[in-house]
């Protein structure tokens, strides 16, 4: 199993990154694929996550209307577009993967950190103001 995460990088605030998560080694379309982000001496977040069947969105108050998650089922990636970056939005930002309960939200399935199955190794996003 992997989930390998990409595009992280160094922006000014107000600009914008899309981070890319390329899965392998189960059943992408019977999970739910999400994005956590962990700042210095902060526990680690729920930012975004979408249900691969149905398209089921979840996002933290924090990042709505900014971020945009959005899954490409053939092959295997999830993105998240992040716009109208600040300077609170540096962090580290992983990927994760949660097996899909089918009677239950986006939200829940990457609401605790306890719940993921599949975690990536992170990538750094570092927004200066």
């Amino acid at each position: 199993v992997q989930l390998v995460e990409s595009g992280g990088g160094s922006v000014q605030a107000g600009g914008s990154l899309r981070l890319s998560c390329a899965a392998s080694g189960f059943n992408f379309d019977g999970y739910v694929i999400g994005w956590f982000r962990q700042a210095p001496g902060k526990e680690r977040e729920p930012m975004s996550c979408i249900n691969n069947s149905g398209g089921g969105t979840y996002y933290a108050d924090s990042v709505k209307g900014r971020f945009t998650i959005s899954s490409d089922n053939a092959k295997n990636t999830v993105y998240l577009q992040m716009d109208s970056l600040k300077s609170e939005d540096t962090a580290v930002y992983y990927c994760a993967a949660t097996r899909r309960r089918s009677d239950l939200s986006s939200r829940w399935h990457c609401s605790r950190t306890s719940r993921i199955d599949y975690w990536g190794q992170g990538t750094q996003v570092t927004v200066s103001s």
